[in-house]
This record gives structure tokens, C-alpha cells and sequence, in this order.
């Protein structure tokens, strides 16, 4: 006899219905706020135009004020930027005889103090506490530090509302989003700043987390990868708006305070987001769960008998009650590495995960670096996911998991390495092969949660998860490392992205299908699978891909 499981209540309510749609589109809404806090950075910490501020000349003097030729007997040659250095200048003064070139010039000084070019940006973070030259690295350690914060924030938010539930934690990350997004734009240094925004990306992780989890908790198992991608374009549409605000508001605070106070529209969610009854039944709370399934049969125009109710607390409880009673030990991240095949598809694995999360932001974030016009590069980079994500929908369960995920990285890395034989009067080609780059790597980003939630066994697939998702993180934390690596030469970014993606979509080749394939449920299973042949079985109920916007958190 089948027993009662909470997805066959779901099913008896309404895989996606009145009820679940109207949350389902209050909980969407703050992964936008999460989307303009995370890419903000490229345009508070914007790089623009500089050079050296000379003896004599005010600190507000035009950027344009040196022309061509003098500049030449100025700044001495950056042959890898290919331009005139703006970092050192030659220690002389401008007489007439200098000019004359009666006075030879080749001993070079260090800049102290530097001109911006304000005719795009009124002011950045990097013209106000000039983070350039040896200061850049100021810039990449405040994204890093962002991304850090989003590592601490799953780890910290997702605990916490494993223990003292969903809600409460969801409505905490959104009042300290708010308080600290509303800091990082009054900072008085850039240590506070950092500071600050590292507690910003915590708070974005326990947002988009927890409203990602409550959704799909409410949803049924046929509607979650419609829902998934659904959740996800809500952070794409964030991405997109990010451009839209800097385009108008060109002083960094001002840009700040604009992309937070959004947020308090949504202290009102305390009202109107109910708890998971996922987590209700989890923890026990079985009259509160009750009463939750009650309130969305009522709006669905379900019966749901109390029968069926008692029949779920009973069976639940009881597994609750053998599960304390077997004392099963706990499955560790060591299990992935103890046996010789489980332990290379790891390794292959994590290694993807912090490629695809490294290019995907470090992407997202080098728009300024590919020259044209930046909000245009910015608004296509965000643009691109969406064909991105679909392509996901159409092909996932046709053309199988191991070949989107090797072709999109394989693809992406050809792009990206392609833009450095790109002459530079070809900018155009440049930012579309960048772009086409930025499109593969997002699908390629969304079908490595899949593959992953289908190697590891069940039995260790969230520690597995887990870990991944840590090799993730890190990723990202070096991902604006890299970027200002274009300070040295512009292109060298993108083509240290371009050859991690085609080195990971060539290891990927080494991992076994997972499309129609029985999955692994014990450690002995996750040795054996991809060794031998598995009972095909059609598991396609959706479960996997619905979480694969959860990667971008």
C-alpha cells in the first residue's frame, strides 16, 4: 500500500493553484531586490577614464584638458594596455625648453593623485578614494568580499531556517538588506563600504534562499521546473533593471540608496507569506500545517478530506520515530572522496561548479572592460540569460544532461578565447562573442545543478550539493580578481575565463549520463554508476530542474 507523502497532497490541492500563484508571485519579486544589489558593483565601483593629475593642476581640472601630443611628453607607454600609462608620469616639469625637446625625459614617478573623466558617471566609488593603479585591488576585494558574504548568508540563513523556520528568517534578511543596503550608500571609507556590502550579499543569500525554498515547497512536483526557471527570470529581470537605474542616477550613493528603499516595500510580506507547511510537518507542527493545507484547498476550491490530513501527521510522525530510532550515521563530505570513482566525478564536479559561477559573475562583471557603451553591454549580458534558460526547458530532457553541459562550456570557452584575435576596430564582434560566451555559460550554469542532484546518491546528495555549491562561492570570490587583471591588459580576463570553461567542458566528458537513467540511492550505487549498465527509468518529474535558479544565490 503506497503511503501518504506531502507531494500527493499537493497534488490533490492544485499543483499551482490561485493560492500558490499569488505567493508564488510575492515571493518572485524580492529576487529582483537580490539582482540589484549583487550586480550593482559594476556600476557603484564603475571604471572609468583617468590619468595622472600634474604639478600645478587643480584636482577638478578637465580629464580633456591634455591633449595627444602633450600627453605623449607626459605619460611614458603601457605596451599591454597599448595606451598611455595611467599610473606613472615622467618626473620633469613643462617648460619651453621641454617642449622644445631640449630636455630629455625618461625617469618615470608613480602617480599620487589623478583626473577622472566624469562625462558617464558623476562619481564612483573608485573616483572618490581613487582606487586605481595600486589601490585597484581595493575594488576586486569589496566584490570578493560581496561574494564572500553570500557564501556566510547561505550557510548562516540556511541553517537558520532549517531550525527556527522559514519565515521569520526570510523577513529577518529582508529588514537587515534594507538597513545595510541604506549603509553601504553612507559609508565614510571604503572599509566601511566593504564591510557593509559583505553583509549585504549575506542577507541577498537568506532572501533569495528562503523565498526559493518557500515557493517550491508550495508547489506540486509536476509545475517545479516551469517554477524554477519562472523564479529565475525574476533575477534576470533584476539584472536587466540594474541598467536602468545607473543609466539615470549617475552618483554612486545616490544609485545606492535608489536600488534599496525598494526593499521596505516588502516589510509588508510579514502579513501576507505564510510558513512552509513542508517545514511545519518537518519539525511536528502538525495543527499549524493543518490548518495552512486548510487555507489552500479553501482558495483553490479543493476538498481536502481531515482523513487524508490525519493520515499524512500519522505517516510522517512515524518516520520521524524510526528514523530517531535507527541512529543511521550521518553521511560526510568524506563519503565522495573514499571510493576511486566516486571521488573523480567529485572532483570533476566541484571543479565545474567553480568555473561556471566564477565566468558567470566574473562575466556579469567585466561588462565595463569590453568598451562600447557599458549600459547597453550590461542590459544584452542580462538579456541573454533568458533564451538561456529556455534553451534549458526544451532540451534538458531530449538531448540529456552530459551533452548540454559539455557543449555550453566547450562553446563558451571558444567564444571567450575567440575576443582576443578579435582586431580592435571589430569592438562590435568583441562584445558579441562575449555575450554568446555569457549565454552558454548561463546554461551550462543551470544544467550542472541538474547533473549534480542526479550523480550523488541519495543518501549523500545534499552534503554533496553542499559542497558543490561551496566550490561556487569560491568561484565567485575570485572572479574580480581575475577582472582586474584587465588593468595589465584588457583581454586577459576573458581569455582565463574562456580556457577554465573549455577545460571543464572537456572534463565533463568524463561524467556518466543521467537522463532516463536509475539513479544511485546507497554510497555502493554512486561507485557503481557510470561502470555498468542501469535500469532505464523515466524519472523526469521535474523535482531537479526546478531548483536550478537556487545556483545563482
Amino acid at each position: 500500500m503506497k503511503t501518504m507523502a506531502y507531494d500527493d497532497v499537493l497534488e490533490m490541492l492544485g499543483q499551482f493553484g490561485k493560492y500558490q500563484k499569488r505567493i508564488f508571485i510575492l515571493l518572485c519579486l524580492p529576487a529582483i531586490s537580490c539582482a540589484l544589489h549583487k550586480l550593482s558593483g559594476v556600476f557603484l565601483q564603475a571604471r572609468v577614464a583617468h590619468r595622472c593629475l600634474l604639478p600645478g593642476e587643480e584636482t577638478n581640472a578637465s580629464y580633456f584638458a591634455i591633449n595627444d601630443s602633450i600627453s605623449s611628453m607626459i605619460y611614458p607607454w603601457d605596451s599591454f594596455q597599448k595606451a598611455r600609462s595611467t599610473c606613472l608620469r615622467y618626473d620633469v616639469n613643462i617648460t619651453d625648453d621641454y617642449l622644445d625637446g631640449k630636455v630629455p625625459y625618461n625617469h618615470t614617478i608613480s602617480c599620487n593623485h589623478w583626473i577622472y573623466d566624469t562625462s558617464n558617471y558623476g562619481s564612483t566609488t573608485l573616483t572618490e578614494w581613487d582606487l586605481v593603479c595600486e589601490h585597484a585591488w581595493l575594488k576586486a576585494t569589496s566584490d570578493a568580499l560581496l561574494m564572500i558574504g553570500v557564501m556566510l548568508g547561505s550557510i548562516i540563513f540556511g541553517d537558520l531556517s532549517d531550525r527556527v523556520g522559514r519565515k521569520p528568517i526570510f523577513f529577518l534578511s529582508l529588514v537587515m538588506q534594507v538597513v545595510f543596503g541604506l549603509l553601504v550608500a553612507t559609508s565614510p571609507n571604503y572599509y566601511s563600504f566593504m564591510f557593509s556590502r559583505l553583509v549585504v550579499g549575506a542577507t541577498s543569500s537568506g532572501v533569495y534562499l528562503v523565498a526559493y525554498v518557500i515557493a517550491m515547497e508550495m508547489v506540486g512536483p509536476k509545475k517545479r521546473m516551469v517554477a524554477g526557471v519562472i523564479f529565475q527570470m525574476f533575477f534576470t529581470f533584476g539584472f536587466i533593471l540594474t541598467a536602468g537605474f545607473a543609466f539615470y542616477l549617475r552618483e554612486w550613493r545616490t544609485l545606492q540608496i535608489a536600488l534599496t528603499l525598494p526593499g521596505i516595500a516588502f516589510f509588508t510580506y510579514w502579513w501576507f507569506v505564510p510558513e512552509s507547511v513542508r517545514w511545519q510537518l518537518t519539525k511536528g507542527r502538525w495543527e499549524e500545517a493543518k490548518k495552512s493545507l486548510r487555507a489552500v484547498a479553501a482558495e483553490n476550491k479543493k476538498t481536502l478530506p481531515e482523513s487524508v490530513l490525519d493520515e499524512l501527521c500519522t505517516q510522517l510522525e512515524n518516520e520521524k520515530k524510526m528514523d530517531s530510532a535507527a541512529g543511521k550515521e550521518k553521511p560526510s563530505i568524506l563519503h565522495l572522496f573514499k571510493y576511486p570513482n566516486m571521488r573523480k566525478k567529485s572532483l570533476v564536479i566541484f571543479f565545474l561548479w567553480f568555473v561556471s559561477s566564477g565566468t558567470y559573475y566574473g562575466l556579469s562583471w567585466n561588462t565595463s572592460n569590453l568598451g562600447g557603451n557599458e549600459y547597453i553591454n550590461f542590459v544584452i549580458s542580462g538579456t541573454v540569460e533568458v533564451p538561456a534558460y529556455t534553451i534549458l526547458i526544451f532540451t534538458l530532457d531530449r538531448w540529456g544532461r552530459k551533452a548540454i553541459l559539455c557543449g555550453s562550456m566547450i562553446i563558451a570557452g571558444i567564444c571567450l578565447l575567440a575576443t582576443s584575435l578579435v582586431p580592435a576596430d571589430l569592438q562590435w564582434l568583441s562584445i558579441t562573442l562575449a555575450m554568446a560566451g555569457k549565454l552558454a555559460i548561463t546554461s551550462g550554469y543551470g544544467t550542472v545543478y541538474i547533473l549534480t542532484a542526479e550523480q550523488f546518491p541519495t543518501v549523500i546528495r545534499n552534503v554533496g550539493l553542499g559542497a558543490a555549491s561551496t566550490f561556487a562561492r569560491i568561484g565567485g570570490i575570485l572572479a574580480p580578481y581575475v577582472n582586474i587583471m584587465a588593468e595589465l591588459w584588457t583581454p586577459l580576463p576573458l581569455i582565463i575565463f574562456g580556457v577554465l570553461s573549455l577545460v571543464s567542458g572537456l572534463s565533463a566528458l568524463i561524467l556518466p549520463e543521467t537522463l532516463n537513467k536509475t539513479l544511485p540511492e546507497t554510497i555502493e550505487d554512486g561507485e557503481l554508476f557510470g561502470k555498468k549498465a542501469y535500469k532505464v527509468q523515466d524519472h523526469r518529474n521535474g523535482e531537479e530542474m526546478s531548483r536550478l535558479s537556487e545556483n545563482k544565490s
